[in-house]
């Protein structure tokens, strides 16, 4: 035997199996499924129904129409954030708020709430024992409470500013109610919280502004008192009485500097008129002389007379003498008024000179006291900015007073909350829902029992098979078809061959040649050895294994003893080929315990093939009858996998009289098994036991069973 590649071997599931075996259990399952339906239908008319109804809240800033802080609407409604309305809803689940409401509506008269009043003979005696605490001794308030927090659900929607309070009770009345007392309760709560502010607001401000009305007095009386120290004296909204003099004889100076100039430049005029003897007709001051006006007259008037009489008279006539005489006057006079006018002129200048001299004189003192009056001024403007601080202070007090005041009843200060829809008393109960509930509990059973049968038949192998030889080869590439052999049921009173006597096979009373057919038979004849023979190789061998699981599964101690080539069962069960196993114990290199290992699978053991030499290991075969005798003083039966082996081998390690010969065959052959059992039949074993896990096939060509 050649040591092969270690790896762990694949095993196919099957489903055939296991639906078999759910099939055979038909009647439990359906039982169990009945019987949780009917359990679930009684406690569900056992339980009393609960009435669910809904009351919804949107919270929101609200204030009155007349209020002042109008402007303050959309700020605080972006400060309505999740977190407030979170805080919202803990509110509607206050202790406070809660027993408000119980008391209102009398809860703790109903059973319903508390059902500790009226406890059971039962629940008496478990308290007199100590096994219970008597739950009387909470207060009766405690009691409702905890009731009413389990049928309570507040919550806020998921996206808004919306509160939902949800509640539960046997009295659909009550499932309104409950709802709608809260919601009344909270809105209560915020509107008395707002009119406490109020209030408290009011009794706080008003001895404030009675101090700051004395603050605001005493500042101004400062103010005053210091205006009247310092001469600080308004003489309007603004200037004092040293500003307004100040700007009074700047302007006052700035007027005669103008009239000094403007009478030194008209008398320089008429002066430089009379001094280069041009005419001073054009002057302004001279024409405006009245006598001037007068005298030119006359002169014309003479001039005239003279330009009419010398036409007829001549220069020395008399009257011609008197009118130049007459001419002559009325210049000098005219002369003599300019004289006076540029007399005037300069007298003006000198006037207006020493005006504007006194008026510097007056302007630099007040500009020397100026310094002095700005830094009374400094210290008269921070007594002004603290009584206007004082004063704007005491408007603002005054204003929030009046608003404060004007909010003294409840109608006027709305809650941050808007109701949305109130509850409704329920048509319908809430739980429990009968139908559902009966269907659930009868799926779950139906799948749980369901799962527990094929958990069963995974866990004791019988379910298991491995993989073909042609998916080990083809590196697993495609799912192996189930294999559907038909069993090999054999007549006792069947020819083999012509001429010869009739072999006698082993049937159980159905003739059944399953794997759990043969498994059964062995246990009912308290087999201790069974040498199983599988003429097909490894397909053979696997229904072996199965075989020793499936008598694993019914509580016997098991072992199997791989004797193939192939070691295919070694691969079925060990965690590694690897493992030391029967050649290295031939080769008496271990101890029977060390060779022995238990299934990856089951609770039966495996002494699988070995690593020592095959041909070495095959010089000790005559000992394996002795170990295998040893054996059986361990386990209740011992089954030897011995391959595609023929008679002549198995007489060496197995007696007519001692061991069972399992004829393990999947595809049906009529000509090999006649060979077969002729061979078996010719070294002593007459009684031959048939093993396959599909239908039942006569090899005589019939699919009747046998007689």
């Amino acid at each position: 035997m050649s040591v092969g590649p270690v790896n762990q071997p694949d095993v196919d599931i099957d489903l055939g199996r296991l639906f078999k075996a759910v099939w055979e259990r038909k009647l439990l399952v359906a039982g169990l499924t009945a019987a949780a339906a009917g359990l679930a239908f009684i406690i569900t008319g056992m339980i009393n129904p609960l009435y669910k109804s809904e009351a919804r809240l949107l919270i929101e800033t609200r204030e009155p129409v007349y209020s002042s802080d109008q402007n303050r609407t959309g700020s605080d409604a972006a400060m309505l954030d999740e977190r407030a309305v979170t805080s919202q809803v803990e509110i509607l689940r206050s202790t406070d708020l809660v027993k408000q409401v119980a008391r209102e509506l009398d809860l703790s008269s109903r059973e319903e709430f508390d059902s500790a009043a009226n406890t059971s003979a039962i629940g008496n005696l478990l308290v007199l024992v100590g096994m219970k605490k008597d739950p009387l001794l909470v207060p009766a308030d405690e009691r409702v409470l905890k009731e009413f927090y389990k049928k309570l659900e507040v919550y806020a929607v998921p996206g808004s500013r919306v509160i939902a309070i949800e509640f539960s009770s046997e009295d659909p009345d009550i499932a309104a109610q409950v709802p709608n007392a809260l919601i009344d309760a909270y809105l209560t709560s915020q509107s008395g919280a707002k009119l406490e502010n109020n209030t408290d607001a009011s009794a706080w401000l008003e001895p404030e502004i009675t101090k700051l009305r004395q603050k605001v007095r005493e500042s101004e009386e400062k103010i005053a008192q210091y205006r009247s120290e310092t001469g600080l004296l308004l003489v309007n909204q603004q200037d004092t009485i040293a500003a307004k003099q100040l700007s009074d004889i700047s302007t006052e100076l700035s007027r005669v500097r103008a009239e000094r100039a403007d009478s030194e430049a008209r008398a320089q005029s008429v002066r430089n008129a009379l001094k280069s003897g041009q005419s001073v007709d054009a002057i302004s001051d001279v024409l405006g002389s009245a006598l001037v006006q007068r005298l030119r007259e006359s002169e014309g008037s003479v001039r005239a007379q003279l330009a009419d009489l010398s036409t007829t008279l001549l220069e020395a006539h008399p009257r011609m003498k008197g009118l130049r005489a007459q001419l002559a006057d009325i210049e000098r006079q005219i002369l003599a008024e300019i004289r006076k006018v540029l007399s005037s002129l300069e007298s003006n200048a000198r006037v207006a000179k020493i005006r504007e001299e006194e008026l510097t004189a007056q302007l630099n003192e007040l500009k020397a006291g100026s310094a002095r009056e700005g830094e009374e001024a400094v210290e008269l403007r921070s007594l002004e900015r603290e009584a206007a601080a004082q004063r704007d202070l005491l408007e603002t007090y005054l204003g929030r007073y009046r608003e404060a005041a004007s909010r003294t009843e409840p109608k006027a200060l709305p809650a941050d909350a808007r109701v949305i829809s109130r509850a409704v008393p329920a048509s319908e109960s809430h739980y429990p829902k009968k139908g559902p509930i009966i269907i659930v509990a009868a799926f779950a059973t139906l799948l749980l029992s369901t799962v527990g049968i094929m958990l069963g038949e995974l866990f004791s192998g019988r379910a298991l098979r491995p993989s073909t030889p042609m998916l080990r080869d083809e590196a697993y590439q495609a799912e192996a078809e189930p294999v559907v052999a038909a069993a090999v049921p054999v007549s006792p009173n069947a020819d083999i061959e012509a001429g010869t006597a009739a072999l006698p096979i082993i049937a159980n009373e159905a003739d059944d040649f399953t794997v759990e057919a043969v498994a059964e038979q062995l246990v009912t004849d308290q087999v201790s050895v069974a040498v199983c023979v599988s003429p097909e190789g490894d397909e053979g061998s696997a229904t072996s294994v199965m075989l020793a699981r499936t008598i694993a599964g019914e509580g016997l101690q098991t072992l199997l003893i791989d004797l193939t080539g192939s070691a295919c069962p070694t691969e079925l069960m060990a965690e590694s080929l690897r493992l030391p196993g029967l050649t290295d114990l031939m080769c008496g290199e271990i101890a029977i315990a060390d060779s022995i290992h238990p299934d990856r699978l089951s609770s039966a053991h495996i002494i699988p093939r070995g690593n020592a030499n095959a041909r070495r290991a095959m010089r000790a075969i005559d000992r394996l009858p002795m170990v295998i005798d040893a054996l059986t003083e361990a386990y209740d039966i011992v089954i030897v996998e011995c391959g595609a082996a023929d008679a002549a081998a198995i007489a060496r390690i197995a007696r007519a009289d001692t061991g069972e010969i399992v004829l393990s065959i999947l595809h049906a052959d009529e000509a090999a098994v006649k060979t077969l059992l002729a061979d078996f039949h010719e070294h002593g074993f007459e009684d031959v036991l048939l093993m396959t896990p599909g239908e039942p096939l006569s090899p005589l060509g019939n699919r009747s069973s046998a007689a």
